[in-house]
C-alpha cells in the first residue's frame, strides 16, 4: 500500500509535441537552407580539403562499443528499444560541436557524442530510411539547448555558426557577439528571452577542459520514452573514472590534444557509460518545450537503463578518419516509442537529412546506412 501510495507519477507522452504548425514548417525549410549552404563552405574554411557537416565539423575519433539494454527494469522505464534486453554492437563518433576543423584551442571543448547502435528491429522515424536496422544517439556534453523558439533559432544558429570568428577579435569580438545576440543584428530590443538564450549560450561554451572521457554527455532535448516523455544522459561509471591516466586536457600543449587523449585512453584500458533516463514528473519543473533550463536531478532522478562498452582497442593516429567522415548520424533514426519531442527537436530531422545529403553529394561518396559493424570499418563499404 504505502509503495503504492509513495511511487512516483510520470507525465504521459502528448502527441501535441509532435507537430509543428505550416509557419514553423516554413521556418526549418529557412534553416535546412542555411544548413546547405554552411556545408557548401566547409571546403577551403582553415583549408579543409574537403565538405564537412555544418556542424560537429571536426570528427576526434570513431571507437567500436557494445550496447546493452539492461534486465528486469522497472515498467515505466523498460520501453521502446529498453523494452528487449540484449547486447547490440555499436560505433561511436566524438567529435567537436563546431563548424570548424582547427587546433583544439581555437575550438574549446564542446565535445560531441554521437553513436549509433545496429541490429534494433522496428520501423524508424526517418521517412526516407523506415527499415534502417539502426538507431542513433546524438549527445553534447552540457546539458542545455541555447534556444527555445524555432524562429529564433533560424537567425541564433548563424550567429552560433560564426561564433569563433568574433573569437578571433579577443574582447571586442565578444562583445560584439554579445550585443548582436541580444538584438538580433541590431534588430530588436533585448527581452528576457534573449538574455535567457545568451546565457544557455554562455553555458554551452564555457565548459572547463578535462579528458572527454570524464565528461557526462546530454540528449539536450527531449525523447519520446514510450509512453512517458524523458532526457538522456550517457555518464562515466565510477569504476572507469577510476581507471583514468590522463585526467587534465591542455589545450595549447598541441594541435590534436582531445583526439590523441581519447586514443591513448582507449589504448590504455576499456571503459563503460551508463545510458540513463530522465522521466517528466511535472510539466512545471521539466517542460517540454524550455530546452534552455536544465532539469534538476532532485526532481527527475535519472535512472540507468543501458550500458555503453568500449573495448580496449588501437586506433590509428587519425582516429578512423573515413569512418567518421562517411558515417551519418540522426536522432530520429530512431522507433517512434524513442522519437525526439519538441519544436526545436522536430527542426533536427530535416538539419541531418540536408547536412548528410549534401556532404555526401559534394564529396562524391554514397550515402548509404550500414547495417553491421564489420561495414562501417570495411575501407571498401562506402
Amino acid at each position: 500500500m504505502l509503495k503504492k501510495l509513495f511511487k512516483p507519477k510520470f507525465v504521459k507522452f502528448d502527441e501535441k509535441y509532435t507537430k509543428l504548425t505550416a509557419e514553423e514548417e516554413s521556418i526549418i525549410e529557412v534553416i535546412s537552407n542555411d544548413i546547405r549552404k554552411e556545408v557548401l563552405k566547409t571546403k577551403g574554411k582553415d583549408k579543409l580539403p574537403y565538405h564537412g557537416r555544418a556542424v560537429h565539423t571536426k570528427g576526434y575519433c570513431a571507437l567500436k562499443a557494445k550496447f546493452e539494454v539492461l534486465d528486469n527494469l522497472p515498467a515505466e522505464y523498460a520501453q521502446g528499444v529498453y523494452a528487449n534486453p540484449g547486447i547490440h554492437d555499436a560505433v561511436i563518433r566524438f567529435s567537436n560541436a563546431g563548424g570548424l576543423v582547427a587546433p583544439d584551442r581555437r575550438l574549446g571543448v564542446i565535445i560531441g557524442f554521437s553513436f549509433k547502435v545496429f541490429d534494433v528491429e522496428g520501423t524508424k522515424v526517418t521517412p526516407d530510411e523506415p527499415e534502417a536496422p539502426t538507431m542513433d544517439f546524438a549527445l553534447v556534453n552540457t546539458p542545455v539547448f541555447f534556444t527555445n523558439q524555432l524562429k529564433d533559432y533560424a537567425l541564433l544558429s548563424k550567429l552560433a555558426f560564426a561564433f569563433n570568428g568574433y573569437l578571433a577579435d579577443g574582447l571586442v569580438g565578444k562583445a560584439k557577439f554579445g550585443i548582436h545576440w541580444l538584438t538580433k543584428y541590431g534588430k530588436e530590443i533585448p527581452d528576457f528571452e534573449a538574455f535567457k538564450t545568451l546565457n544557455a549560450f554562455r553555458k554551452t561554451v564555457t565548459v572547463k577542459p578535462k579528458n572527454p572521457w570524464m565528461y557526462d554527455y546530454f540528449s539536450q532535448g527531449v525523447v519520446r520514452h514510450g509512453d512517458y516523455m524523458g532526457k538522456i544522459r550517457v555518464t562515466p561509471t565510477k569504476e572507469s573514472l577510476a581507471k583514468i591516466n590522463h585526467p587534465d586536457l591542455h589545450l595549447f600543449s598541441d594541435n590534436e590534444t582531445i583526439r590523441n587523449t581519447l586514443i591513448e585512453e582507449i589504448g590504455e584500458h576499456d571503459y563503460q557509460f551508463d545510458i540513463q533516463i530522465q522521466l517528466c514528473r511535472n510539466l512545471k519543473k521539466q517542460p517540454i518545450e524550455d530546452i534552455t533550463k536544465e532539469w534538476k536531478e532532485s526532481d527527475a532522478p535519472y535512472v540507468t537503463v543501458a550500458r555503453l562498452t568500449v573495448p580496449c582497442q588501437d586506433v590509428p593516429e587519425d582516429g578512423n578518419f573515413e569512418v567518421m567522415e562517411h558515417l551519418s548520424f540522426s536522432v530520429f533514426r530512431a522507433l517512434e516509442e524513442n522519437r525526439p519531442i519538441g519544436r526545436i527537436q522536430q527542426s533536427r530531422l530535416e538539419a541531418y537529412r540536408t547536412s548528410s545529403k549534401v556532404r555526401h553529394e559534394e564529396n562524391q561518396v554514397e550515402r548509404k546506412e550500414p547495417t553491421s559493424l564489420k561495414q562501417v570499418f570495411d575501407k571498401t563499404y562506402f
